[in-house]
């Protein structure tokens, strides 16, 4: 989840599923019909009370089709506005692994993989790879794109010439000038998502998401929620929890938001967050008398000049396009959410010493979806939309220049780069429709929160605020370097979280890994 920095997305699928190629709809179509059989164990329908005016969406009758092997595709129907229930309405798209074990299933497992913006339609069909066989022998593994998401109703703002604009623009503004082209841009993105967008703007918060996942969960007819969400869908399972207490089954939230932060201090935690995770690429690179020196100093040293020099002197990228600082951070920032990642880092970083900034621009397509015929979907769009909804930001620029100083003390290398993105809410068309806040779900069942130590993205702290503030939270701490915990190969999360999933066994108190 990145709450300062609106167009970068925080999604554990971008980084797990990079180079895995993952098909389209178009792609995986198997004949557009329902195969006989492929659905057996049908839900038996809506479960649990149906809120006031909301019965035709809950009882709602889906045409699953075939859409990949063992995988079914369905487009859901639901209220553009919640208040307005026989008003207009919108369309979900979503994917069904069905569970191996037919006659042994228990239900469906909901996936969100973060952003706010990612598919989790994707993240349903990569399940078979990345998920352990417990949940995929017990559970239907059902993600959806959330509202304003990919081939759900979309928010659209921007062609892609301009998107390369914006994300390209200086994110540490110098001068005046610097400070009315940032502006600028982000007025141009509020304009175009004001016309092309204006009316699912208001509709795209988290908390209309979480009442959509409600009427997910009593389309396929199960009692209760069951529920893995990451980094910002951990955010998403939270507001579930507090919007539903009673309807909350087995909830896992890995790399959790503490929801009771301000954005302003969201954004100072990541930034040290970064800091973290760089020094310990660092001290890796070091050990190993890397490219960039034998010492931790000296590889820092470097990596700061790179992008010191690249603010005056931006770098050549693939002939099309420049290395700005902006997609040198991107590309610094990227690689730091896996580990695995760090030899193309230090790759990417000697490069751009030596004067060629290809490494680095394809780390910074890679994160924001650019592919070279464009963007692969509208995350870096979705992001924006739905943060300057969830999020109240600074209103100006005075007020931001005064917050400045906080930032740059708790990150001098990250926290400008964080502090100015918020920015993107200024010129937004509409209000927040949300106050940073400590979400208790009182009544609810036992709900695990993760936590990575050097998670850069997700501060370990904000899982133990999550864990902490939650009526029944319990924490699972992963000490190790990466974004998230489940997907990252220690197999003692792996086995709670399984353990806890498929078979209900519910840790007695805090554990870790």
């Amino acid at each position: 989840m990145n709450v300062r920095r609106p167009i970068v997305l925080v999604a554990v699928l971008a980084v797990l599923v990079s180079g895995c190629g993952v098909a389209s709809r178009a792609q995986n179509a198997g004949g557009g019909s329902t195969a006989p059989g492929i659905g057996s164990n049908p839900p038996s329908g809506p479960a649990g009370p149906i809120p006031t005016g909301l019965a035709k969406f809950y009882q709602q009758k889906l045409d699953w089709e075939r859409c990949g092997t063992n995988q079914l595709c369905t487009t859901i129907e639901v209220p553009l506005d919640y208040t307005k229930p026989t008003g207009e309405t919108i369309e979900l798209r979503a994917r069904k692994v069905l569970a191996k074990d037919r006659g042994g299933r228990i239900g469906t497992l909901f996936v969100n993989p973060g952003g706010p913006g990612a598919s989790g339609q994707q993240l349903a069909q990569q399940a078979p790879m990345l998920f352990g066989t417990p949940l995929l022998r017990k559970f239907d593994i059902v993600g959806w794109d959330p509202r304003g998401v990919g081939e759900s109703t979309p928010v659209k703002c921007l062609d892609t010439g301009q998107l390369d604009t914006m994300i390209a623009t200086d994110p540490t503004p110098d001068d005046a000038a610097e400070i009315t082209d940032l502006d600028k841009q982000a007025k141009i993105f509020a304009s175009g998502c004001e016309k092309r967008s204006g009316r699912l703007l208001p509709h795209v918060s988290t908390k209309d998401t979480a009442r959509d996942l409600d009427v997910l969960r009593g389309i396929v007819g199960d009692p209760q929620l069951n529920y893995l969400g990451m980094s910002y869908g951990t955010y998403l399972g939270a507001t579930y929890a507090e919007l539903f207490p009673k309807n909350v089954g087995r909830m896992v939230l890995d790399g959790a938001v503490d929801p009771s932060l301000t954005s302003a201090q969201m954004g100072m935690a990541q930034a040290q967050g970064f800091d973290r995770a760089l020094d310990a690429f660092a001290e890796d690179c070091a050990q190993r008398s890397c490219k960039l020196g034998s010492t931790k100093s000296e590889v820092l040293a470097k990596v700061d000049q790179l992008v010191k020099d690249s603010d005056a002197n931006p770098l050549p990228g693939n002939g099309n396009r420049k290395v700005t600082q902006a997609l040198v951070v991107l590309g610094l920032i990227y690689p730091l959410y896996l580990k695995d990642f760090w030899p193309r880092l230090e790759d990417a970083v000697a490069d751009g010493l030596a004067g060629n900034g290809a490494r680095l621009l394809a780390l910074a397509d890679e994160y924001t979806d650019r592919q070279p015929t464009g963007y692969a979907d509208n995350s870096n769009e979705a992001i924006i939309a739905v943060n300057c909804l969830d999020h109240p930001d600074v209103t100006s620029i005075p007020q931001l220049q005064a917050e400045l100083p906080k930032f740059t003390a708790a990150s001098p290398r990250f926290g400008p780069f964080l502090a100015w993105s918020s920015v993107s809410c200024m010129n937004w068309p509409v209000k927040p429709d949300n106050t940073p806040h400590k979400i208790v779900a009182a009544g609810s069942k036992p709900i695990l929160v993760l936590g990575t130590t050097r998670d850069p993205a997700t501060p370990y702290a904000w899982a133990v605020g999550l864990a902490h503030q939650l009526e029944n939270g319990i924490l699972v701490t992963r000490d190790g370097d990466g974004h998230t915990a489940y997907l990252s190969g220690n197999a003692c999360v792996k086995n709670v979280v399984e353990s806890y999933l498929a078979q209900g066994n519910t840790p007695a108190a805090d554990i870790k890994c």
